[in-house]
């Protein structure tokens, strides 16, 4: 019997994730220039416009349209894709955090020196051992193929391929010691110039099959490129886009819980994504320290209070260990907002570097709360 694991991805230019970027691109440039600043930044992509929506206090000057042409630009955008990031229509409807969220944020009810939290909220952070960035292995696959792909993209080795795609993967793990690759399913936006089935050769043996080896995998799977044809029209032309619609892509996949809330486009007093990241380092330093080899830890905070409304792990090979595990998280984490955002610095512009291709597991750039720097013993 198959046990199969399955994950998607997709790439900067699909609709959601333009949106995601253009919210963290301006939650960076806000942060520069005022890194007391409350931002909650939503972007909503349709047909020739771009709508930004939410509440933003700061002493920072934004030109907003600047920002969204550049990054419509930089994500690879142009006139050849339908999508002129010279010609969109930008609607700018931001206005200020509500006073009444920003008492309760600035000084917390059960700690007067301490941030609270400015909502309710659960966050969920999660690390297995299967692979040796604590992510589920399927997961990595399906957003290698995405990323790769923008990369030949954008180095002009794959240069009739657009800027949005979306990959899924299926992994068969019913024997733990060789996971085996079932189906791979790359579908991507295209130029016109080119035949849809020398599309699909190029693209299995320009990307996909490289992929497939790098990771370790058996060549003898199913694979589906653009099964639904040819794919000219993508972007917000095509679909809409809006920010903190792929938060399974951003966080674990399928394999773990999610809180609900969205990380794009808001600041670390925002604990659905400040404490998310904690929630991570929690997780991947219980894993690194031999506490499980799977662990998925679970906060839950209350508005205007700095201190945790309460915390939950699941461990797969020792759920019996589970008190003792919490007791070791509140002995050894300090999850108070304020706190978080000081130990990540996350009064800092580095959120752009997390708008694609996933908030966790990253190699290619540094994140803070990816280090693992504790020494955990489970007594």
């Amino acid at each position: 019997m198959k046990d199969l694991y399955i994950a998607e991805s997709v790439s900067e230019g699909h609709p959601d994730k333009l949106c995601d970027s253009i919210s963290d691109a301006i939650l960076d440039e806000v942060i520069k220039q005022d890194k007391n600043s409350r931002v909650a930044c939503e972007t909503l992509a349709h047909g020739n416009k771009i709508i930004l929506a939410g509440e933003i206090t700061t002493k920072a000057k934004i030109d907003y349209e600047l920002i969204v042409r550049q990054k419509i630009k930089e994500i690879g955008y142009s006139s050849k894709f339908n999508y002129d990031p010279d010609t969109v229509e930008i609607i700018n409807t931001i206005s200020n955090q509500s006073p009444e969220i920003s008492s309760l944020v600035s000084k917390a009810f059960d700690d007067n020196k301490s941030l609270g939290a400015g909502d309710q909220g659960i966050v969920v952070g999660y690390a297995t051992n299967e692979t040796e960035n604590y992510m589920p292995s399927h997961y990595n696959l399906a957003t290698a193929i995405v990323k790769r792909s923008a990369k030949l993209r954008k180095e002009g080795i794959l240069d009739f391929l657009g800027p949005d795609s979306k990959s899924q993967v299926a992994i068969d793990k019913s024997d733990k010691k060789n996971h085996k690759l079932v189906r791979v399913l790359f579908s991507t936006q295209h130029t016109k110039d080119i035949i849809l089935d020398e599309l699909r050769i190029i693209l299995k043996n320009k990307l996909i099959l490289p992929l497939v080896k790098e990771y370790g995998y058996n060549e003898d799977f199913d694979l589906l490129i653009n099964p639904a044809g040819t794919f000219h029209l993508g972007g917000p032309v095509a679909d809409a886009g809006l920010t903190g619609r792929k938060l399974m892509i951003d966080t674990y996949g399928v394999s773990a819980n999610h809180g609900g809330g969205a990380f794009s486009g808001k600041d670390a007093t925002k604990v659905d994504r400040s404490a998310a990241y904690m929630a991570r380092y929690i997780a991947k330093n219980l894993v690194a320290n031999n506490i499980d080899s799977e662990v998925e830890v679970f906060i839950s905070y209350t508005i205007g209070f700095a201190k945790p409304f309460g915390i939950n792990v699941w461990l797969t090979d020792h759920p019996e260990n589970r008190d003792k595990v919490i007791d070791l998280i509140e002995k050894n984490f300090d999850l108070r907002p304020s706190s978080i955002i000081k130990k990540f610095k996350l009064d800092r512009p580095l959120f752009s570097l997390t708008s694609n291709y996933g908030h966790f597991g990253r190699e290619d750039i540094d994140l803070p709360w990816e280090k693992i720097d504790k020494k955990l013993v489970l007594k």
